[in-house]
């Protein structure tokens, strides 16, 4: 299988298309492209971590980079170290929600965020020149940098709209499933912290997934089943490297990841006052509830193309409360620009304090839609100009046409597009119900 290149990083799967050798000349080229000074390197618990880990920091020492090796580490406690220290930049190794015979590097720069598309062919362009070692006398070293899960804690504790005292008199009791990742020590930590009683499912740290990573309603059987065991008020589901968060509720409904960025923003923007910024930023596929939310607040949303980097960039620029991905992905910037599950995880406890409602409740004053996701492996698959053409025949509707091609009518949307992270082309749908959902994916695929 090739190595997937992207604006997310470099990821494949273990001894079929991704090696120790080609994780010596990526992490070397960005060792190359980065100015002088010292690298964060975290990792999730892949059992293949150790192997790249070391392949990473014996190319980074060769590029004359000192490597800040903070263990095991989930993408937005690696993000903040970079973000709050003294490096240059960092490297998370992790493949994220693929299945567990992948990795990855994702590359961050000195202020934490990830490399825009001009920087990674930056990158590219050193590792096609092979250059940037040092001689025996310049060689880096490699440090152990505790503390990185205290510094993300405290960051996100420290949010001004954080009541603890509030959360703590709910008595929420939660069940978390890390999916043996990263997430399976610091996100029961933050539920501590905030006084809520935790059950911990799969949070371990083997790096065995115990089901299908990616925390989406069809993966998240265990979880649902643990909260109805337990009685508990709600459960949450992180991905490997903790950067997306999916939801359940109390009654063991397990919500579409796409609520959870909706609540988030409903939370916050209830509590931010008008004439504040408030603005929104969030990627071509996430759902349309996201318009319903901002349009109650009297707030604007910015779509961007598929991408954490894309959406971050637009939050930056047009200076927004918050942004993110429907796949779980809350980007709250006044900690750090970047997926973040435990800023999720205490925004939605916090909306349940300020609202002393329960997560079904909060849920059933959204609007109901449906969005289908589906994925197909057919590199002949249309694009471009007969792919317009198919879409044209859905009906009336606007195309967007900046990441594969996204037609939008009166009540429903699909988005067609290439995948950034599996050899595969996405289709996405929302309309009304699942059943109209499903009939414009069928649609489009038979044309």
């Amino acid at each position: 299988m090739p190595l997937r290149v992207s604006i997310s990083g470099i990821r494949g799967v273990i001894g079929d298309g991704l090696d120790a050798v080609g994780v010596v000349r990526w992490a070397s080229a960005f060792g190359a492209w980065l100015p002088p000074g010292p690298v964060v390197v975290g990792r999730d618990t892949r059992p293949s971590g150790p192997m790249v880990l070391s392949a990473v920091t014996a190319a980074l020492n060769s590029t004359g980079h000192d490597v800040l090796d903070i263990g095991i580490a989930t993408t937005p406690t690696t993000e903040v170290a970079v973000q709050h220290g003294p490096a240059v930049g960092g490297i998370i190794i992790t493949a994220s929600h693929n299945p567990q015979q992948w990795n990855a590097l994702k590359f961050l720069r000195g202020d934490g965020l990830f490399l825009s598309a001009i920087e990674g062919a930056e990158v590219a362009a050193h590792m096609e020149r092979g250059d940037g070692h040092v001689g025996w006398d310049r060689l880096g070293r490699v440090i152990a940098q505790p503390g990185a899960d205290d510094l993300h804690l405290d960051e996100v504790c420290a949010a001004p709209w954080l009541d603890t005292a509030a959360i703590r008199a709910r008595g929420l009791h939660a069940v978390v499933d890390a999916v043996e990742g990263a997430g399976g020590a610091i996100v029961p930590r933050l539920l501590h912290r905030l006084g809520v009683r935790c059950t911990p499912l799969y949070c371990g740290l083997s790096g065995n997934f115990p089901h299908d990573p990616e925390p989406t309603p069809a993966h998240l059987a265990a979880l649902r089943e643990e909260v109805r065991r337990q009685g508990a008020d709600l459960g949450f589901a992180v991905d490997p490297d903790a950067d997306r968060l999916a939801l359940v509720d109390g009654d063991g409904t397990a919500l579409s990841e796409e609520l959870t960025l909706v609540l988030a923003a409903d939370f916050l923007l209830g509590r931010t006052p008008p004439g504040s910024p408030g603005d929104l930023a969030v990627n071509l596929s996430t759902t349309g509830l996201i318009e319903t939310v901002a349009a109650r607040h009297g707030r604007r949303v910015w779509r961007t193309p598929v991408g954490e980097a894309n959406v971050v960039e637009t939050i930056l620029a047009r200076g927004c409360l918050l942004g993110g991905e429907g796949n779980g992905g809350v980007i709250y910037p006044a900690v750090h620009a970047g997926r973040d599950s435990l800023v999720g995880i205490a925004m939605i406890l916090q909306h349940l304090a300020d609202r002393k409602a329960s997560l079904a409740e909060l849920a059933r004053e959204l609007p109901p839609v449906a969005m289908v996701k589906t994925k197909i492996e057919d590199p002949d698959f249309p694009s471009g100009e007969a792919l317009a053409r198919r879409l044209a025949q859905l009906g009336p509707g606007d195309i967007d046409a900046r990441d594969g091609l996204k037609w939008t009518g009166a009540d429903a949307w699909v988005h067609v597009r290439s995948s950034n992270t599996e050899p595969a082309v996405r289709i996405i749908a929302e309309a009304k119900d699942e059943s109209s959902a499903v009939d414009l994916i069928s649609r489009v695929k038979s044309g």
